[in-house]
């Protein structure tokens, strides 16, 4: 089993207590909550982490897609950061004001699409190309022909795709590139149990609180400040329910109701309703059954991932060679050692990227430990002299 596959296994488990330090300082505050204590899963707004939101728009052949960036920061090298499959450009919301308060640098993160709020004519085409080139047209909408330095910086799928882009020159003023907790072995050997860990995830929320509670306690975000924000751009209100299943006993419930609020309603005419009901089209009933199940449960995943499976190898393979290809630095930062295959641990032996591992996290290290991956991002960038401390931040080398 692969370390990835140990990752989505251990994720459908509560999740351990933070270790002091493992995360932000305010959100390990957080979580260290006395016995009785009720932990708060309300969700928070980006604007308690971003400084500004944007919608980018890229001109193409079937007219015009619009892309949801979050900023801060005013000066600097440009540190574009690319989420993960199924969450959103808010899951770097705690890391955002980690680096901020580190190192001059400007930020700037994306929903790719399919994501978040982006809104594209083809949201369904999730392919490394189409995502690379997205990125590419989303830096030229914003600066032009004259972009600042800029760090691509991917989580998972994100990072990938930050790779992809960076292979394929698609940022010409590109000066650094980091992956979080993504190796080409791990990743493919992971795909033939997605779909299994895809089908165990709760389908429906009753709000957003309780899609909150879920991540936590699942293990899916160890970190409940972090929670609180991201999973506000994974789910989003119902718009429709494919599935009949369970239709008929909503279907008569709905009934059931009606019934009672008409006063003097007779038996024979509820039993009419219900003989009319079954020769509805299984179109009606299925909205008869939507009504229901918004009313009850209105929160789903914004994107099914079920259905992106046919991208999933496109992502990943090849995805180390194309890593220690790119001419630029590069980081690799990892929740355990054991995630490397065999090309980048030559590559790490060749001193070809610099790689830190991050104990105590799941697989979403930048939310998880929000603190020690700024600290990371932060050293590199002092140690490339790419950008200047701010605040007294002193660079904490590691050994690898």
């Amino acid at each position: 089993m692969s370390a990835l596959e140990k990752s989505m296994h251990l994720g459908r488990l509560p999740s351990r207590p933070p270790l002091p330090g493992s995360g932000g300082s305010q959100s390990g505050a957080k979580m260290r909550m006395g016995p009785g204590r009720k932990r708060d899963f309300s969700p928070v707004s980006w604007s308690q982490y971003f400084e500004s939101m944007e919608d980018v728009e890229v001109e193409n052949e079937t007219g015009k897609d619009t892309f949801r960036v979050y900023k801060s920061g005013s000066e600097g090298p440009v540190l574009l950061l690319l989420h993960g499959g199924g969450h959103s450009a808010l899951s770097w919301a705690v890391f955002t004001a980690a680096i901020i308060s580190r190192v001059q640098c400007r930020i700037v993160a994306l929903d790719l699409r399919g994501h978040g709020e982006t809104k594209v004519k083809n949201s369904e085409d999730l392919s490394a190309e189409t995502m690379a080139k997205d990125v590419g047209n989303v830096v030229e909408a914003m600066y032009g022909d004259l972009p600042p330095p800029i760090m691509l910086i991917g989580h998972s799928m994100g990072g990938a795709i930050a790779v992809h882009t960076a292979s394929s020159n698609l940022v010409p003023s590109l000066l650094g590139l980091c992956m979080i907790d993504v190796v080409e072995g791990t990743a493919m050997d992971a795909l033939n149990s997605m779909q299994n860990f895809l089908r165990g995830r709760p389908k429906t929320f009753k709000s957003l609180e309780n899609a909150i509670e879920w991540s936590v306690k699942s293990g899916q975000i160890r970190n409940l400040e972090s929670a609180r924000v991201s999973m506000v751009g994974q789910v989003k209100q119902c718009e429709g329910i494919t599935s009949p299943e369970g239709s008929k006993s909503i279907v008569e419930g709905i009934i059931e109701e009606e019934e009672e609020d008409e006063e003097g309603s007779e038996s024979v005419n509820k039993r009419k309703k219900e003989d009319d009901m079954e020769g509805l089209s299984s179109e009606t009933q299925n909205f008869l059954f939507f009504l229901q199940t918004k009313k009850d449960h209105p929160y789903t995943w914004r994107i099914e991932l079920a259905k992106t499976e046919k991208y999933w190898d496109g992502w990943f393979r090849g995805l180390s060679n194309l890593f220690l290809s790119c001419p630029i630095p590069k980081l690799l930062l990892l929740a355990g050692v054991d995630r490397l295959d065999k090309d980048l641990t030559i590559g790490q032996m060749q001193g070809k990227f610099q790689m830190q591992v991050l104990p105590q996290c799941g697989h979403a290290v930048h939310e998880d430990a929000p603190d020690k991956v700024a600290e990371a991002v932060a050293t590199f960038l002092i140690r490339h002299r790419f950008a200047e401390p701010i605040g007294g931040f002193q660079c904490v080398f590691p050994g690898c």
